[in-house]
């Protein structure tokens, strides 16, 4: 069975998932594939540990703080090839980003290929479950494009923004898919 609620912050009403012990999901309000790795409907229930842990590392985060996840059980639901790409993702320092075609070449590394496709790791990185904690909005394109984030680029910006990175050499494109 698993369990939601919601908690509010400055980039939208967030929903909150867990398996009743792990933390599965995190969603911005309209953000595409919302609890799309759920197998099943979600159950309301605010009274769940890992809930209030959730919340508190939300809050700290949003205050420009630099809170720690290790406290936070993840579970993710995913096959291997996303869990691989979101492990990297949680590598990513706070106030840092790395391309798709970086974390490309390491997945490449980690399977023993000589090459693999940074669309397939956008793909990966697109389909999150646990936006924010697991910090996909800390990846761009190779050329510093803002794009792939799946709750829009504004709210990219502004994760970016509050963990005080330096966007001068980052830029919204034009045109694209995650706009």
């Amino acid at each position: 069975m698993y369990y939601s609620t919601l908690h509010s912050s400055p980039v939208g009403n967030l929903t909150l998932a867990s398996d009743g012990q792990n933390l599965v999901g995190i969603w911005i309000a309209g953000q595409k594939y919302h609890g799309g790795t759920l197998p099943e409907k979600a159950v309301e229930q605010d009274n769940i540990p890992v809930f209030s842990k959730t919340k508190t590392w939300l809050d700290r985060y949003f205050a420009g703080k630099k809170p720690d996840t290790s406290n936070l059980l993840l579970a993710p639901i995913g096959g291997e090839f996303r869990q691989g790409v979101w492990g990297i993702l949680r590598s990513i320092p706070y106030g840092e980003f790395v391309t798709y075609g970086e974390i490309a070449k390491k997945m490449a590394a980690k399977s023993g290929k000589a090459s693999m496709s940074a669309q397939a790791v956008g793909g990966a990185v697109g389909h999150n479950p646990i936006s924010i904690i697991i910090p996909c909005h800390r990846v761009v394109g190779a050329n510093g494009s803002l794009t792939g984030y799946a709750g829009g680029i504004g709210t990219k910006v502004k994760l970016l923004e509050l963990e005080g990175v330096d966007m001068r050499k980052l830029f919204v494109p034009r045109k694209g898919t995650a706009l």
